[in-house]
């Protein structure tokens, strides 16, 4: 992965764009790592597999509150409770 300055983003942004099709870039600043610059693709990627991870985790927490005897009723009544 390349490492490049914040100066030298502003700089070469039309050379760091055609990198990042190759390959995500880091940006620094005052050498401390502030940012990525990434494809769209290798972006999609990252997005769709945290979607796919929060929808796992959500699945996960859904059936344990079944088994534990939450139902849709239970689940109205406490959210009702709570708003008031």
């Amino acid at each position: 992965m390349r490492v490049i300055s914040a100066t030298e983003a502003k700089q070469s942004l039309g050379m760091i764009i055609d990198v990042a099709q190759r390959e995500p870039i880091i940006i620094q600043r005052q050498h401390r790592d502030v940012a990525v610059l990434l494809s769209i693709q290798d972006y999609e990627k990252l997005r769709g597999s945290q979607v796919e991870a929060f929808n796992i985790f959500c699945d996960r927490i859904a059936f344990l509150a079944q088994e534990r005897g939450l139902t849709e009723e239970k689940l109205k009544a406490l959210l009702e409770d709570d708003s008031q």
